[in-house]
Protein backbone atom coordinates (compact mmCIF):
# COMPACT_ATOMS: atom_id res chain seq x y z
CA UNK A 1 0.00 0.00 0.00
CA UNK A 2 1.83 3.73 -0.94
CA UNK A 3 2.70 5.97 2.25
CA UNK A 4 -0.01 8.73 2.65
CA UNK A 5 1.28 11.61 2.59
CA UNK A 6 0.33 15.47 3.23
CA UNK A 7 1.48 17.22 0.42
CA UNK A 8 1.83 20.82 0.33
CA UNK A 9 0.50 23.39 -2.81
CA UNK A 10 2.07 27.01 -3.09
CA UNK A 11 0.33 29.60 -5.09
CA UNK A 12 0.31 33.23 -4.86
CA UNK A 13 -2.25 35.27 -6.39
CA UNK A 14 -5.80 34.07 -7.83
CA UNK A 15 -7.13 34.07 -11.04
CA UNK A 16 -10.92 32.70 -11.32
CA UNK A 17 -10.57 31.76 -14.98
CA UNK A 18 -6.56 31.76 -14.90
CA UNK A 19 -4.79 28.31 -16.33
CA UNK A 20 -2.69 27.67 -13.15
CA UNK A 21 -5.53 27.91 -10.70
CA UNK A 22 -7.65 24.96 -12.61
CA UNK A 23 -4.05 22.98 -13.23
CA UNK A 24 -3.49 23.06 -9.39
CA UNK A 25 -7.05 22.37 -8.94
CA UNK A 26 -6.81 19.24 -10.66
CA UNK A 27 -3.64 18.36 -9.14
CA UNK A 28 -5.32 18.60 -5.55
CA UNK A 29 -8.10 16.48 -6.36
CA UNK A 30 -5.72 14.16 -8.02
CA UNK A 31 -3.80 13.57 -4.89
CA UNK A 32 -7.16 13.82 -3.02
CA UNK A 33 -8.44 10.47 -4.70
CA UNK A 34 -4.91 8.80 -4.30
CA UNK A 35 -5.64 9.06 -0.39
CA UNK A 36 -3.43 11.76 0.09
CA UNK A 37 -3.91 15.02 2.22
CA UNK A 38 -3.53 18.21 0.56
CA UNK A 39 -2.61 22.18 2.24
CA UNK A 40 -2.92 25.10 0.18
CA UNK A 41 -0.21 27.89 0.93
CA UNK A 42 -2.15 30.69 -0.71
CA UNK A 43 -2.56 34.57 -1.04
CA UNK A 44 -5.81 35.64 1.05
CA UNK A 45 -7.78 36.04 -2.15
CA UNK A 46 -7.86 32.46 -2.80
CA UNK A 47 -11.30 31.68 -2.40
CA UNK A 48 -12.91 29.35 0.67
CA UNK A 49 -14.48 26.08 0.58
CA UNK A 50 -12.41 24.17 -2.10
CA UNK A 51 -13.39 20.55 -0.62
CA UNK A 52 -9.88 19.09 -1.92
CA UNK A 53 -7.84 21.18 0.59
CA UNK A 54 -7.40 19.35 4.14
CA UNK A 55 -6.01 22.79 5.31
CA UNK A 56 -5.44 26.27 3.92
CA UNK A 57 -2.74 28.88 5.28
CA UNK A 58 -3.04 31.93 4.12
CA UNK A 59 0.29 33.94 3.10
CA UNK A 60 0.44 37.61 2.43
CA UNK A 61 2.65 38.96 -0.07
CA UNK A 62 2.33 42.05 -1.66
CA UNK A 63 5.27 41.03 -4.18
CA UNK A 64 7.62 37.80 -5.04
CA UNK A 65 10.10 38.28 -2.15
CA UNK A 66 7.70 39.37 0.92
CA UNK A 67 5.62 36.35 -0.15
CA UNK A 68 8.26 34.22 -0.34
CA UNK A 69 9.44 35.37 3.17
CA UNK A 70 6.20 34.85 4.54
CA UNK A 71 5.91 31.69 3.40
CA UNK A 72 9.33 30.49 5.21
CA UNK A 73 7.63 32.02 8.45
CA UNK A 74 4.68 30.04 8.17
CA UNK A 75 7.06 26.63 8.67
CA UNK A 76 5.89 24.86 5.79
CA UNK A 77 7.42 21.50 7.13
CA UNK A 78 5.47 21.80 10.50
CA UNK A 79 2.20 21.55 7.85
CA UNK A 80 3.32 18.78 4.91
CA UNK A 81 5.60 16.00 4.34
CA UNK A 82 6.74 17.83 0.97
CA UNK A 83 6.14 21.04 -0.42
CA UNK A 84 5.15 21.49 -4.45
CA UNK A 85 5.59 25.51 -5.61
CA UNK A 86 3.70 26.69 -8.00
CA UNK A 87 5.76 30.23 -7.70
CA UNK A 88 9.47 31.16 -6.90
CA UNK A 89 10.28 30.97 -3.14
CA UNK A 90 13.07 30.54 -1.45
CA UNK A 91 13.21 26.68 -0.59
CA UNK A 92 10.51 23.62 -1.48
CA UNK A 93 11.24 20.05 -2.07
CA UNK A 94 10.11 20.32 -5.87
CA UNK A 95 9.45 23.58 -8.15
CA UNK A 96 6.73 23.69 -11.28
CA UNK A 97 8.92 26.39 -13.84
CA UNK A 98 5.28 26.90 -15.71
CA UNK A 99 7.09 30.42 -16.54
CA UNK A 100 10.43 29.47 -17.40
CA UNK A 101 13.20 31.04 -17.13
CA UNK A 102 13.03 34.66 -15.78
CA UNK A 103 17.14 35.73 -17.06
CA UNK A 104 16.02 33.52 -20.40
CA UNK A 105 13.16 35.71 -21.07
CA UNK A 106 14.68 39.00 -20.24
CA UNK A 107 17.83 38.45 -22.52
CA UNK A 108 15.37 37.23 -25.54
CA UNK A 109 13.39 40.79 -25.13
CA UNK A 110 16.67 42.49 -25.02
CA UNK A 111 17.10 41.34 -28.78
CA UNK A 112 13.90 43.33 -29.82
CA UNK A 113 13.84 46.84 -28.26
CA UNK A 114 16.02 49.28 -27.87
CA UNK A 115 19.19 49.30 -24.88
CA UNK A 116 17.69 52.23 -22.81
CA UNK A 117 14.44 49.76 -22.51
CA UNK A 118 16.47 46.86 -21.79
CA UNK A 119 18.39 49.41 -18.91
CA UNK A 120 15.32 50.95 -17.06
CA UNK A 121 13.83 46.74 -17.20
CA UNK A 122 17.43 46.03 -15.18
CA UNK A 123 16.38 48.58 -12.51
CA UNK A 124 12.46 47.50 -12.41
CA UNK A 125 12.59 46.35 -8.53
CA UNK A 126 10.03 43.54 -9.49
CA UNK A 127 12.07 41.67 -11.75
CA UNK A 128 15.20 41.74 -9.71
CA UNK A 129 12.79 40.23 -6.91
CA UNK A 130 12.52 37.50 -9.19
CA UNK A 131 15.79 37.02 -10.26
CA UNK A 132 17.00 36.52 -7.12
CA UNK A 133 14.28 33.76 -5.88
CA UNK A 134 14.88 32.03 -9.71
CA UNK A 135 19.01 32.50 -8.61
CA UNK A 136 18.42 30.48 -5.27
CA UNK A 137 15.72 28.12 -6.51
CA UNK A 138 17.71 26.92 -9.88
CA UNK A 139 21.06 27.41 -7.92
CA UNK A 140 23.16 23.39 -7.65
CA UNK A 141 22.94 23.45 -3.71
CA UNK A 142 19.04 24.00 -3.41
CA UNK A 143 17.20 20.90 -2.50
CA UNK A 144 14.66 21.70 -4.68
CA UNK A 145 13.92 19.62 -7.72
CA UNK A 146 12.44 21.02 -10.81
CA UNK A 147 9.03 20.31 -13.05
CA UNK A 148 10.12 21.61 -15.95
CA UNK A 149 7.39 21.68 -19.17
CA UNK A 150 9.79 21.52 -22.27
CA UNK A 151 13.51 20.53 -22.39
CA UNK A 152 13.95 24.18 -23.91
CA UNK A 153 13.49 25.19 -19.91
CA UNK A 154 15.54 22.51 -18.79
CA UNK A 155 18.42 23.31 -20.56
CA UNK A 156 18.18 27.45 -19.60
CA UNK A 157 17.69 26.38 -16.54
CA UNK A 158 20.86 24.10 -16.38
CA UNK A 159 22.94 26.58 -18.66
CA UNK A 160 22.29 29.93 -16.66
CA UNK A 161 22.26 28.34 -13.05
CA UNK A 162 24.28 24.91 -12.83
CA UNK A 163 21.40 22.96 -11.60
CA UNK A 164 22.26 19.30 -12.46
CA UNK A 165 20.50 18.05 -15.20
CA UNK A 166 19.55 14.85 -12.97
CA UNK A 167 17.12 17.08 -10.67
CA UNK A 168 14.84 18.80 -13.96
CA UNK A 169 12.53 16.67 -14.68
CA UNK A 170 10.24 17.34 -18.09
CA UNK A 171 6.50 17.21 -18.07
CA UNK A 172 4.99 18.41 -20.86
CA UNK A 173 1.49 20.39 -20.72
CA UNK A 174 -2.24 18.10 -21.02
CA UNK A 175 -5.22 19.15 -22.38
CA UNK A 176 -8.72 17.75 -22.20
CA UNK A 177 -10.40 18.73 -25.09
CA UNK A 178 -14.16 19.61 -24.41
CA UNK A 179 -17.28 18.26 -25.96
CA UNK A 180 -18.32 20.29 -28.69
CA UNK A 181 -21.71 20.45 -29.70
CA UNK A 182 -23.49 21.73 -32.83
CA UNK A 183 -21.49 23.22 -35.57
CA UNK A 184 -19.18 26.19 -34.22
CA UNK A 185 -17.14 26.44 -37.01
CA UNK A 186 -20.25 27.51 -39.41
CA UNK A 187 -21.14 29.87 -36.27
CA UNK A 188 -18.13 31.30 -35.59
CA UNK A 189 -17.07 32.23 -39.24
CA UNK A 190 -21.35 33.66 -39.56
CA UNK A 191 -20.64 35.91 -36.75
CA UNK A 192 -17.11 37.13 -37.62
CA UNK A 193 -18.12 37.48 -41.47
CA UNK A 194 -16.43 34.94 -43.15
CA UNK A 195 -16.94 32.56 -46.14
CA UNK A 196 -16.00 29.19 -46.46
CA UNK A 197 -12.82 30.86 -48.90
CA UNK A 198 -11.11 32.61 -46.33
CA UNK A 199 -8.47 30.76 -44.50
CA UNK A 200 -9.11 32.32 -40.76
CA UNK A 201 -5.45 32.68 -38.68
CA UNK A 202 -6.02 32.54 -35.17
CA UNK A 203 -3.84 34.05 -32.63
CA UNK A 204 -4.56 33.37 -28.89
CA UNK A 205 -3.18 35.15 -25.99
CA UNK A 206 -2.81 37.96 -23.75
CA UNK A 207 0.70 39.52 -23.15
CA UNK A 208 1.26 40.75 -27.07
CA UNK A 209 4.18 41.94 -27.46
CA UNK A 210 6.00 38.51 -25.72
CA UNK A 211 4.04 36.30 -27.72
CA UNK A 212 4.94 38.43 -31.62
CA UNK A 213 1.12 39.82 -31.95
CA UNK A 214 2.94 42.56 -34.29
CA UNK A 215 4.66 39.72 -36.55
CA UNK A 216 1.17 37.66 -36.83
CA UNK A 217 0.10 41.08 -38.35
CA UNK A 218 2.76 42.10 -40.90
CA UNK A 219 2.85 38.49 -41.93
CA UNK A 220 -0.82 38.15 -42.13
CA UNK A 221 -0.85 41.83 -44.21
CA UNK A 222 1.57 39.85 -46.65
CA UNK A 223 -0.77 37.17 -47.46
CA UNK A 224 -3.80 39.43 -47.96
CA UNK A 225 -4.55 38.51 -51.40
CA UNK A 226 -4.44 34.71 -50.63
CA UNK A 227 -7.58 35.10 -47.88
CA UNK A 228 -5.86 34.99 -44.69
CA UNK A 229 -7.50 37.05 -42.46
CA UNK A 230 -6.80 37.52 -38.65
CA UNK A 231 -8.23 37.06 -35.57
CA UNK A 232 -7.72 37.97 -32.56
CA UNK A 233 -8.20 36.54 -28.73
CA UNK A 234 -7.18 38.01 -25.61
CA UNK A 235 -7.13 40.96 -23.89
CA UNK A 236 -4.41 43.81 -24.91
CA UNK A 237 -4.47 47.49 -26.79
CA UNK A 238 -4.64 47.01 -30.35
CA UNK A 239 -3.22 51.11 -30.47
CA UNK A 240 0.37 49.67 -30.19
CA UNK A 241 -0.28 47.41 -32.89
CA UNK A 242 0.64 47.84 -36.37
CA UNK A 243 -2.28 48.58 -39.05
CA UNK A 244 -4.08 45.52 -40.91
CA UNK A 245 -7.30 44.33 -40.82
CA UNK A 246 -7.73 42.50 -37.95
CA UNK A 247 -10.39 41.40 -35.75
CA UNK A 248 -9.81 42.33 -32.40
CA UNK A 249 -12.05 39.78 -29.84
CA UNK A 250 -11.27 40.70 -26.68
CA UNK A 251 -11.16 37.87 -24.09
CA UNK A 252 -13.19 35.24 -25.47
CA UNK A 253 -14.74 32.40 -23.28
CA UNK A 254 -15.20 29.64 -25.47
CA UNK A 255 -12.28 29.47 -26.89
CA UNK A 256 -12.35 25.93 -28.46
CA UNK A 257 -15.45 27.05 -30.60
CA UNK A 258 -12.61 29.46 -31.81
CA UNK A 259 -10.42 26.71 -32.25
CA UNK A 260 -12.98 24.85 -34.47
CA UNK A 261 -13.62 27.72 -36.96
CA UNK A 262 -10.56 28.69 -37.76
CA UNK A 263 -7.69 27.47 -39.93
CA UNK A 264 -3.99 28.13 -38.69
CA UNK A 265 -2.99 29.03 -35.25
CA UNK A 266 -0.12 31.63 -35.17
CA UNK A 267 1.73 32.06 -32.37
CA UNK A 268 5.31 34.04 -33.38
CA UNK A 269 6.78 34.40 -29.75
CA UNK A 270 9.69 35.65 -28.12
CA UNK A 271 9.35 33.42 -25.65
CA UNK A 272 6.88 30.90 -24.48
CA UNK A 273 7.85 27.85 -21.65
CA UNK A 274 5.26 25.77 -23.31
CA UNK A 275 2.29 27.45 -25.37
CA UNK A 276 -0.61 25.57 -23.98
CA UNK A 277 -2.62 28.00 -26.79
CA UNK A 278 -0.65 25.77 -29.51
CA UNK A 279 -1.29 22.58 -27.84
CA UNK A 280 -5.46 22.93 -27.35
CA UNK A 281 -5.14 24.51 -31.20
CA UNK A 282 -3.69 21.23 -32.59
CA UNK A 283 -5.73 19.25 -30.13
CA UNK A 284 -8.59 20.82 -32.57
CA UNK A 285 -7.11 20.12 -35.52
CA UNK A 286 -4.90 23.51 -36.68
CA UNK A 287 -1.79 23.85 -37.77
CA UNK A 288 0.49 25.68 -35.79
CA UNK A 289 3.01 28.45 -36.90
CA UNK A 290 5.36 29.20 -34.05
CA UNK A 291 8.81 30.02 -33.37
CA UNK A 292 11.75 28.01 -31.87
CA UNK A 293 11.33 30.20 -28.68
CA UNK A 294 8.14 28.45 -27.86
CA UNK A 295 8.81 25.08 -26.17
CA UNK A 296 5.76 23.30 -27.79
CA UNK A 297 7.65 23.48 -30.86
CA UNK A 298 10.06 20.47 -29.91
CA UNK A 299 7.44 18.46 -29.93
CA UNK A 300 5.51 19.63 -32.73
CA UNK A 301 5.95 17.78 -35.99
CA UNK A 302 7.31 20.28 -38.42
CA UNK A 303 6.45 19.03 -41.68
CA UNK A 304 2.96 17.67 -40.77
CA UNK A 305 1.59 19.40 -37.98
CA UNK A 306 2.79 23.29 -38.38
CA UNK A 307 5.74 25.39 -39.16
CA UNK A 308 8.33 26.87 -37.25
CA UNK A 309 10.47 29.65 -37.62
CA UNK A 310 13.93 30.95 -35.65
CA UNK A 311 13.18 34.66 -35.40
CA UNK A 312 9.69 35.88 -35.39
CA UNK A 313 10.78 39.17 -37.07
CA UNK A 314 11.53 37.39 -39.97
CA UNK A 315 8.07 38.52 -42.27
CA UNK A 316 9.41 36.58 -44.90
CA UNK A 317 9.61 33.10 -43.10
CA UNK A 318 6.78 33.30 -41.50
CA UNK A 319 4.65 34.34 -44.01
CA UNK A 320 6.11 31.24 -45.68
CA UNK A 321 5.01 28.71 -43.01
CA UNK A 322 1.91 30.26 -43.18
CA UNK A 323 1.70 29.78 -46.79
CA UNK A 324 2.25 26.57 -46.47
CA UNK A 325 -1.05 25.40 -44.88
CA UNK A 326 -3.05 27.87 -47.56
CA UNK A 327 -3.80 24.36 -49.55
CA UNK A 328 -7.08 22.84 -48.35
CA UNK A 329 -6.74 19.77 -48.84
CA UNK A 330 -2.79 19.72 -47.18
CA UNK A 331 -5.27 21.35 -43.95
CA UNK A 332 -7.96 18.58 -44.42
CA UNK A 333 -5.08 15.74 -44.58
CA UNK A 334 -3.49 16.75 -41.71
CA UNK A 335 -6.65 17.86 -39.51
CA UNK A 336 -7.58 14.45 -37.67
CA UNK A 337 -4.15 13.34 -37.73
CA UNK A 338 -2.97 16.32 -35.67
CA UNK A 339 -5.92 15.90 -33.73
CA UNK A 340 -4.96 12.35 -32.42
CA UNK A 341 -1.43 13.43 -32.34
CA UNK A 342 -1.91 16.60 -29.68
CA UNK A 343 -4.72 14.77 -27.55
CA UNK A 344 -2.27 12.45 -26.57
CA UNK A 345 -0.90 15.07 -24.54
CA UNK A 346 -3.47 15.09 -22.06
CA UNK A 347 -3.65 16.59 -18.74
CA UNK A 348 -4.15 13.09 -16.88
CA UNK A 349 -1.20 12.05 -18.10
CA UNK A 350 0.42 15.35 -16.71
CA UNK A 351 -1.33 15.18 -13.54
CA UNK A 352 -0.17 10.87 -13.12
CA UNK A 353 4.28 12.20 -14.02
CA UNK A 354 3.94 15.00 -11.74
CA UNK A 355 2.34 12.90 -9.35
CA UNK A 356 5.01 10.10 -9.85
CA UNK A 357 8.06 12.19 -9.29
CA UNK A 358 6.63 13.72 -6.13
CA UNK A 359 6.32 10.44 -4.56
CA UNK A 360 9.00 8.73 -5.44
CA UNK A 361 11.08 10.72 -3.21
Amino acid sequence: MMERKRIGLVRRGYAAAGGAERYLGRFATALAERGHEVALFASPEWPEGDPQFAEVIRVVGADPISFADNLAKAKPEAHCDLLYSFERVWECDFYRAGDGVHQAWLDRRARFESPWRAWARGMNRKHNQILSLEAKLFSPNSKARIVANSEMVKFEIQSYYGKPYDRIHVVYNGYKPPAIAGDPRSRIRAELGFNDHDVVLLFSGSGWDRKGLRYAIRAANALRADGVRLVVAGRGNPAGMPGGQVRYLGAVKDMPAYYEAADIFILPTLYDPFSNASLEAAAHGLPVVTTTANGFSEVIHHSRGGSVVEDPQDIDALSEGIRRWLPVSRRQKAREELRSWARSFHVRDNVQQTLALLLAH
